[in-house]
């Protein structure tokens, strides 16, 4: 398949403190959470601004009223990982109620809707480990259809997924397929971007991703729509994560835009994907810093645009087009 045109596209992992119970408590996230309504409405007023197509990879979870719907809702057949700090269901069934801005966002959720070229995606029901020890793909085709099952409430059919800590899962595969889902997000190539799962994570490797984002280490990681191959589920990698404004590194942080502004214009000028992500809890502190950050980016892909005719596309989108579907 051959591209005219280089395609931008955006994905968020939308997971709130689902994505961070097993590593932080409340207190210690609580800014940033408390800050992502605000992160959220910013981010949409730049894509809107910018014509931006994006993917909002969103936790099962967070589409629930309240601790008494989620329970209700929840799968049978849950994960039964060996490390139990790993599943959230202990958590809940603990708690006689939930924090309502770190845990459920029905109304976010309806907000980033009315915004045109948005996409929501899935981040799994349960932001579910896919090479944790113990789960099996069962349990793991369990906690997808209760994530369709719960998107279909609100009239949304689920494309895209995202596997929660990037811990794709090549066996798990086809169960997205039996499940209507045509795309997923897969890695960055190389050692550094590898799936594995928290055990076998190694500092050097955390280091060295913290490393790729301000020098040039493994590549633009734009990639052609031919490579991403003719069968479904399409895997649509990430080329770049974007981190949060670092106050401790702001002398780099120059170097971390340019960085992705001239990997975005290769991608531009080769006919290439470039798939940039990151989470909006990341902008709920420093937010005008983030934001700042983000419109440079966003304003060199409208001049990519009108140079090399560049495209933003969502992940439905990129699926409908390799699938010959177009781009509705």
């Amino acid at each position: 398949m051959t591209m005219k045109n280089g395609i931008l596209t955006v994905s968020l992992d939308f997971e709130l403190y689902w994505g961070l119970r097993d590593k932080r408590t409340i207190s210690e996230y609580e800014a940033n959470l408390k800050g992502v309504e605000k992160a959220i409405g910013r981010m949409l007023e730049l894509f809107d601004k910018y014509e931006i197509h994006a993917t909002w990879a969103t936790v099962g979870f967070l589409f629930t009223q309240d601790i008494e719907e989620l329970k209700a809702l929840s799968p049978k057949q849950k994960p039964n990982y060996h490390n139990h700090n790993l599943s959230p269901y202990d958590y809940i069934s603990d708690s006689d109620a939930l924090e309502s801005y770190c845990h459920f966002s029905p109304e976010l959720i309806d907000k980033i809707r009315t915004h045109k070229n948005q996409e929501i995606g899935t981040h799994t029901f349960s932001h579910y480990y896919c090479l944790e020890k113990g789960q099996t793909s069962e349990q793991f085709g369990s906690d997808i259809e209760a994530a369709i099952e719960i998107a279909k409430k609100k009239d949304i059919t689920i494309k895209s997924l995202v596997f929660p800590r990037n811990q794709w899962n090549n066996e798990y595969l086809s169960v997205l397929v039996g499940h209507g889902i045509t795309s997923y997000r897969g890695n960055e190539r190389g050692w550094l971007y590898k799936a594995t799962n928290e055990s076998d994570e190694k500092l050097i490797r955390r280091a060295s991703r913290l490393m790729d984002s301000y020098f040039n280490i493994t590549g633009a990681n734009s990639y052609s729509l031919k490579s991403i191959g003719t069968e479904k589920p399409f895997n649509i990698p990430s080329s770049r994560f974007l981190r949060p404004i670092s106050k401790r590194l702001s002398l780099f942080e120059n170097l971390r835009k340019q960085r992705i502004i001239k990997s975005l214009k290769r991608a531009a000028k080769n006919q290439e994907v470039f798939h940039l992500w990151w989470h909006p809890h990341n902008f709920g502190v420093n937010t005008d810093d983030n934001i700042e950050f983000l419109d440079a980016i966003l304003s060199s892909f409208r001049d990519m645009k009108t140079q090399y005719g560049m495209e933003s596309l969502n992940m439905g989108e990129i699926s409908n087009l390799i699938s010959g579907e177009g781009r509705a």
